[in-house]
């Protein structure tokens, strides 16, 4: 067991990381299985700030930092978390916030928002007095921007997201794709893992939210017989945007839908604004709120932990993507939005402007038909409540169902669209 790190601060990490070889190689580390992380606290001030990770036993931490935004990123293997609800979301010192969660299968990762550059010190797993746990902590002081760089650990940053997402298998196994006469249609739950997407003010996350209505969905779809049904995600994982993109393709599918909630700032009507949208892609927004939610949603990789190199991004949505998205799978977009705002009208509260579009990268795709679906508002207490509920979660995805029955019915009869 010990610790490894990226560049930034090798020499102390390197030197703490033989001591825990010796400590543990004394017995007191508990080998194997998995390790639960019970309290994760940040102490010190704005030149030097302590992070401290409680474990259940000890485990092998990666530690390494990115830059653009400044970010340490810790790696930690087959650790659950069971923190108390809101750790994190209050800074101290070099730290804005923390979030945490499973960011690849067996892997989990938590991700410190940093004030400036800075560098990582005195990095140790010790036992504590009663044997029982083990106290992960590091010291991170402050660097200037030229001794930091660009970061360090950035080929460290995707590993994991690289690799295949571990799916579940309801309804199908989506390890192997194939193609069986009926159409194929990709949910995707969206956030996920250490992305826990928008939070409501009772704490109701967003990722959990729209995992509940996409496996609904997925069951009702399943029902039908009509479908064979993927799942970008059908567990608390995070799945970059390019997974989910890769996914699409991988299973050619002939409709892709996106599930979101909403979450607004005070000062843009938080508790006021509530309602269903239904967004599809389009390289200028239709208005600036649907310009600040693609650009929040796709941010969500940065917020997981990845380097998003430049040209990518928010910025990877360019001109001549759209020139080769075939026209008639935008217009198959505008279809299936349409359908299902007639479905969701009368069972669920819409937006004013219910229909909105901008340039969300998870809709680049040129081959399917795609749709982002924003379920609605947790900063407003009514939809909250909707949100929260398993009888609005059931009803809303056999709104959802019925659209998607609607708009493949169209197709089969050659209609242009509902």
């Amino acid at each position: 067991m010990g610790i490894r790190a990226g560049s930034v601060g090798l020499r102390t990490v390197a030197a703490a990381a033989a001591m825990l070889m010796h400590v543990w190689t004394g017995g007191t580390a508990l080998a194997g299985g998995t390790a639960s992380a019970t309290k994760a606290s940040l102490s010190g001030d704005q030149y030097r700030t302590t992070f401290q990770l409680d474990l259940t036993t000890g485990v092998t931490a990666e530690i390494y930092t990115l830059a653009n935004p400044y970010r340490v990123i810790v790696d930690l293997p087959d650790v659950e978390f069971e923190l108390p609800d809101g750790t994190g979301q209050d800074g101290r010192g070099l730290v804005r916030t923390f979030r945490y969660g499973l960011f690849a299968e067996r892997k989990a990762r938590v991700v410190l928002d940093t004030t400036g550059p800075v560098r990582i010190e005195r990095a140790a797993m010790t036992a504590t007095p009663d044997g029982k746990g083990i106290v992960f902590a590091f010291d991170m002081v402050t660097t200037d921007p030229a001794s930091f760089g660009l970061g360090t650990g950035a080929d460290k940053a995707t590993e994991g997201a690289d690799a295949k997402p571990p799916p579940e298998k309801p309804p199908s196994d989506p390890a192997q794709p194939r193609r069986t006469g009926k159409a194929v249609v990709m949910i995707d739950p969206g956030h996920g893992g250490i992305d826990g997407g928008a939070v409501s003010a009772s704490n109701l996350l967003e990722k959990d939210v729209v995992l509940a209505v996409g496996k609904e969905l997925g069951r009702q779809l399943a029902a039908t017989g009509r479908y064979d049904v993927r799942m970008t995600r059908a567990s608390d994982v995070f799945v970059s945007l390019d997974q989910r993109l890769s996914l699409s393709a991988k299973h050619e599918v002939d409709l892709f839908i996106s599930l979101h909630a909403d979450s607004l700032a005070e000062e843009h009507g938080a508790r006021v604004v509530r309602g269903a949208t239904i967004y599809t892609l389009s390289e200028r927004a239709s208005d600036e709120q649907a310009r600040r939610m693609a650009e929040k949603e796709n941010a969500s990789d940065l917020v997981a932990g990845i380097n998003v190199v430049d040209g990518e991004g928010d910025d990877e949505v360019k001109s001549i993507l759209f020139d080769l998205m075939k026209r008639e799978t935008a217009n198959f977009s505008a279809d299936f939005s349409n359908a299902l705002v007639r479905k969701m009208k009368g069972a669920t509260p819409l937006a004013r402007e219910p229909q909105r579009a901008a340039a969300f990268k998870v809709l680049k795709q040129s081959h399917a038909p795609s749709v982002l679906v924003e379920l609605g508002y947790l900063s407003n207490p009514e939809d909250e409540k909707l949100l929260n509920s398993p009888a609005w979660r059931k009803k809303i995805a056999g709104t959802i169902t019925a659209a998607v029955d609607t708009y493949f019915a169209k197709r089969t009869a050659g209609s242009p669209g509902p």
